[in-house]
């Protein structure tokens, strides 16, 4: 949760940006300078003060902690600690999945067989790991940025790897919205960041049209799962008919 220093910083830089003095503000407040360069140093302000601030400054207190959650630092990924706990249940991982794809406690509920008790036993187990900051009635707030991603060589992946991959392209990738692409070919080695960079925004962009889309009704919606990929590399059956198999592809 959001620290009464975190919320100091906030009206620091909000001072700052409306070009407000300390001077300024102990005249709005009907205080000394000296007490509110002391109150600010401190970091001892009563909420009834934060708000006459925000009164001064033209906002509110929501607005201002909205702020602090904005500027609160994101994880692109987990440390393997973190990693290695989420895979170790089974039903840890789906919620952990869920809430990574911002789904609602209530979402949760209706889509897996969880009991509410469950579901909640799950949450706590995230916030406590820091993947989530549980609120009240059982909303949350990621702490992982819109990029994030499993560690490449990590737990997580490891688990998709040895027991997701075959599920997933043992399908024919032939139904309404579907597509299996394999391109291959020798480009130049600073063009391929590019490449990476356009495939990560398609990645953000699929996880914003989840977010958009979530106000359809069930029946409007179909589960898709998009994976991404992009890697030096060739079919092991072509590698060993290469002349010198140790060359650049």
């Amino acid at each position: 949760m959001s620290t009464t220093l975190d919320l100091i910083r906030a009206l620091k830089a909000e001072l700052k940006a409306a070009g407000l003095t300390y001077a300024t503000l102990a005249r709005e407040l009907g205080m000394a300078e000296s007490s509110v360069k002391r109150m600010f140093a401190r970091g001892d302000m009563p909420l009834v003060r934060i708000d006459e601030i925000c009164r001064v400054l033209k906002t509110d207190f929501a607005e201002l902690a909205r702020q602090v959650v904005a500027s609160q630092p994101l994880a692109q990924e987990l440390t393997l600690e973190q990693e290695q706990a989420v895979v170790a249940d089974r039903g840890l991982l789906l919620v952990a999945l869920c809430c990574v794809s911002q789904w609602t406690f209530e979402q949760m509920l209706a889509s897996y067989r969880f009991t509410e008790a469950e579901c909640v036993k799950h949450l706590l187990q995230l916030d406590r790991l820091g993947v989530i900051e549980l609120r009240a009635g059982n909303r949350y707030r990621l702490k992982v940025a819109k990029g994030f991603r499993w560690r490449p060589h990590g737990p997580v992946m490891r688990y998709f790897r040895e027991q997701v991959v075959h599920d997933y392209y043992g399908g024919g990738f032939d139904g309404e919205g579907e597509l299996l692409l394999l391109v291959h070919g020798s480009i130049g080695a600073s063009a391929a960041p590019g490449f990476v960079e356009r495939l990560q925004r398609i990645g953000q962009d699929f996880a914003q049209q989840h977010l958009a889309d979530q106000k359809l009704a069930a029946a409007q919606r179909r589960p898709y799962t998009l994976v991404i990929g992009m890697r030096s590399w060739q079919f092991a059956a072509v590698r060993e008919m290469r002349r010198d198999p140790d060359a650049p592809l």
